[in-house]
């Protein structure tokens, strides 16, 4: 049972309230209990809206799907479906012509493009290295990949061979991104001390320290190194030790789908390391090699211009904060008898610590324009829009931030929000700083939305399906015909294969030929090697070219395998893989806590698993199973074999507790209830189960 202490009517874990009156509230000089009495009143507003709205989500999904029963055996009308959309209030209408306000936007976001990290708050090492990832070496990057084609590097230190393919497609990019007069290469340089370096464009070089010299490109920044000295450096003709690109321009420390935060104590550790990168002074110490390592946040790299003055640029991401959606409720605080909704804690207290970074309290500071950024994910359609427009505007009062300081980052991943971008644009168009398709949970959304609609077709299929095409197309010309372009990002998904980095440089340069000036990439290696490829497109000269987004019809389309005749080997197939993957990332959140890691799939490649990927999963089975695909009975038999192939895949894990032995354990039964009440589930989340599971296993220590 928890104990609370009592502030201005809310009851609240001990530690937490101890943590926003000394270290949050303390360094702004601000009135605790004005503050307390503040969030009471804040709550008494906003937390009866929040219930409503989420009672709103599930009388318009009862509409729907008695709409689909009583039809089901007829052919799907898609004119009589938009206009039932449209009269239950759905579909909302357009707002007109209008352009976005958002005003005080870092550069990094309005008129840079490059990479973004998505990263777990709750495990500060890979926040800071995150945080870190604004600068990256592209040797390491190729040396350590499959993005170059060539012989990996053979065992046993450092092997020459790879590196000097390594310095060689290194200085093959430089010939691209920073070309040299006169048609000579990079890979001849030599005598820089002497002879200079001489550019086609003399103005891409903006100046030197001690060991760099720093050009610019497409409004990235490029630090090549010398170093005589360096094992890479004395063996190069012109000395060049290393070539940093600057990667992740921004990254998202993420309370969200990444993390298992089901309490106070957990809620704490991600506030704690929030303020620790704001603040500037956050640490982690780690065992590797036998050794003792501490990452902190770095500083920023300076030089000397060309007109002889000193300059800097930033040596960290800029960072957003992720807040919760409107779901979910906490432990961590009760006002009015009840847990308060963890989407309104989470913006008060992230808030609350982004000022002060605002009020230039921080080491190193995070907004150079006195901002602070928070992601909103899973928010259905504008008026949920609006109420967090409202909300961000309440905290602003309590904090006594001028108006939209608190910008937003909208996450286009449920259906609703897609239906009505602009609409939801709109309720918060002096605010918004970016628009994501977050495909994942879209894709979850659309198997729930219409689940008695009939069978989904495969997951694999969905990828090339007519709503999938529309929603990633009208994410960008919405957000372009609105103004977002040059204020704003337009960003797109995750690459969530962190191994194929050689597939990666294939396939991902295609999100900025689709008009995205940021895209998810799930490591700092990776950024560095996304990072090229905004130096070969310019994503703001492709927007200028771009067609008007898709049509709203297509993007209704439901993913129905109309018309197909699956084997059993192929349902037996798409069953595994599903159950498989559910049962590879359940095990660890529940077990572990961990909510987000690299999970080997059925065929034991690594990939990024969240709970947006579970979502499509559990849905994806729970539909079959719905409609008689698969029976309750091939469900179980699934379940226990991929048991068997996850209890295998983390045989090496000490810490691991096999699931097969424990079908009555809280992992196990956690993926049951997953898919047998997956029908059920809020807009298909996952959440409600797995926190309720989660706690659970905390309690049994």
């Amino acid at each position: 049972m928890t104990e609370y202490v009592t502030r201005a009517g809310i009851e609240t874990d001990p530690q937490l309230a101890a943590f926003i009156d000394t270290e949050v509230l303390g360094p702004l000089g601000r009135d605790s209990d004005a503050f307390w009495a503040g969030l009471a009143k804040l709550l008494g507003s906003f937390a009866p809206r929040n219930a409503a709205l989420l009672a709103k989500r599930e009388d318009l999904q009862a509409k729907i799907d008695a709409w689909h029963v009583e039809r089901a055996g007829q052919p799907h009308d898609a004119a009589a479906y938009r206009s039932f959309l449209e009269d239950i209030g759905y579909l909302v209408p357009e707002p007109g012509d209008f352009t976005i306000g958002t005003e005080n936007v870092d550069p990094e976001i309005a008129t840079m493009a490059g990479p973004q990290l998505v990263v777990p708050i709750l495990n500060a090492r890979f926040l800071l290295n995150a945080a870190n990832a604004r600068w990256g070496s592209l040797y390491d990057a190729f040396y350590g990949t499959d993005a170059l084609d060539a012989p990996p590097a053979q065992p046993g230190g450092y092997d020459e061979l790879r590196g000097a393919a390594v310095v060689a497609e290194a200085k093959r990019f430089m010939d691209e991104a920073v070309p040299l007069a006169d048609g000579r290469k990079w890979a001849d340089l030599a005598d820089v001390k002497d002879n200079g370096i001489p550019l086609a464009d003399p103005a891409q070089c903006l100046g030197w320290n001690e060991t760099s010299c720093f050009f610019r490109h497409n409004g990235l920044h490029i630090e090549v190194v010398f170093d005589a000295a360096h094992p890479v450096g004395s063996t190069d003709p012109a000395n060049i030790a290393d070539i940093v690109l600057e990667s992740a321009l921004t990254t998202i420390a993420d309370c969200e789908d990444s993390v298992a935060a089901v309490d106070a104590e957990d809620k704490l550790t991600a506030y704690r390391n929030w303020l620790g990168v704001i603040r500037g002074d956050l640490e982690e110490s780690f065992e590797k090699g036998g050794k003792t390592l501490t990452r902190k946040l770095v500083g920023d790299k300076t030089y000397t211009g060309s007109d002889g003055g000193e300059h800097s640029l930033p040596g960290r991401s800029l960072m957003f904060v992720r807040n919760v959606g409107h779901l979910m409720t906490n432990p961590a605080m009760r006002w009015d008898g009840k847990e308060i909704p963890e989407g309104i804690l989470d913006a008060v207290v992230t808030s609350a610590i982004g000022a002060q970074d605002v009020a230039g309290l921080g080491k190193y500071g995070n907004s150079r324009c006195g901002s602070i950024y928070i992601v909103k994910p899973k928010m259905h359609g504008p008026e949920e829009c609006a109420f967090t427009n409202d909300l961000f505007d309440a905290v602003e009062d309590l904090l006594g931030l001028p108006r939209h300081t608190i910008k937003v980052g909208v996450m286009d991943e449920e259906r609703r929000t897609s239906a009505n971008l602009a609409a939801c644009i709109h309720a918060v168009k002096d605010r918004i700083v970016f628009i994501n398709t977050g495909f994942l949970d879209r894709t979850g959304d659309e198997i729930h939305t219409s689940m008695r609609a009939g069978p989904m077709m495969r997951k694999g299929e969905m990828k090339n399906s007519a709503w999938l095409k529309a929603y990633e197309a009208r994410n960008v010309g919405i957000g372009l015909a609105h103004g977002l372009s040059g204020r704003a990002q337009i960003g797109k998904g995750m690459w969530a294969a962190p191994d194929l980095m050689g597939q990666m440089m294939i396939d991902k340069i295609g999100h900025l030929r689709a008009g995205a000036n940021t895209a998810w990439v799930p490591s700092p290696t990776a950024a560095t090697l996304h990072a090229i490829h905004y130096h070969r497109e310019d994503v703001f000269e492709i927007q200028k070219g771009l067609p008007d987004a898709a049509k709203l019809d297509e993007l209704l389309a439901i993913p129905l395998a109309d018309g197909t005749n699956w084997s059993e080997d192929e349902i037996r197939e798409e069953l595994d893989n599903n159950c498989q993957g559910l049962l590879g990332y359940v095990v660890r959140w529940i077990d572990a806590g961990v909510g987000c890691s690299k999970v080997p799939d059925i065929n034991d490649v690594g990939l990024m698993e969240d709970r947006a990927t579970l979502r499509i999963s559990s849905q994806h089975i729970a539909n079959w199973l719905l409609h008689g695909v698969i029976s309750e009975e091939q469900v179980m038999d699934s379940l226990r074999r991929m048991a068997a192939k996850v209890d295998e895949q983390n045989a090496g894990d000490p810490f691991y507790r096999p699931l097969l032995e424990n079908e009555d354990g809280a992992a196990f039964s956690a993926a049951k209830d997953l898919i047998f009440k997956g029908v059920e589930q809020p807009s298909g989340y996952t959440e409600p189960l797995l926190h309720a599971w989660r706690r659970k296993k905390k309690a049994q220590g």
